[in-house]
């Protein structure tokens, strides 16, 4: 009876994990899909990654810093198009590492992600390190998310290093 009781202790503790990972994998499924999109350009796919409610919520380091509400995401999008424009940063690339935090509650889910946004600045290359946090919510299809807000914070961005030299 112990052995019984040991093995099925073991085979529950190792499936916890793969579940938490599939749990992770689905949670990290729509931000992925929406710094992919963003770093096409493509800002149709990247909104379809964002819930369209009122509680819609983005800061970032972009005048005026936040939006709120259905159309957050577009609004958000357009004033980093013209900030962009207005200080001649182009090329920008957003790069995520693994989650540091994932925590979720019945249909909500709060993330952790490290992340790096890299652009040029008039021509000079620069890199930004930082931290987005992710609200998600479940969304009308079985197993579906969608980010019901985020922020990016992190410091100023600086001159990206020079290639080291061979």
């Amino acid at each position: 009876m112990r052995f019984m009781t040991f093995a099925a202790l073991v085979c529950l503790a190792l499936g916890a994990p793969a579940s938490a990972q599939t749990g992770d994998a689905e949670l990290m499924a729509p931000i992925q899909k929406f710094i992919d999109s963003f770093n096409k350009g493509d800002t149709a796919a990247a909104a379809a990654t964002h819930a369209t409610g009122p509680d819609l919520t983005i800061t970032d380091e972009v005048p005026p810093y936040g939006w709120r509400g259905a159309k957050a995401f577009q609004t958000w999008s357009a004033d980093l198009d013209s900030d962009a424009k207005k200080n001649g940063i182009t090329d920008p690339m957003v790069t995520l590492s693994p989650p540091t935090r994932i925590e979720r509650n019945g249909d909500r889910a709060y993330v952790v992600v490290p992340a790096v946004y890299t652009f040029k600045l008039r021509g000079t290359a620069m890199r930004e390190a930082a931290q987005m946090t992710f609200v998600l919510k479940r969304g009308a299809g079985a197993g579906s998310w969608l980010i019901d807000g985020w922020t990016w914070t992190g410091p100023k961005p600086q001159p990206a290093a020079a290639p080291a030299k061979k």
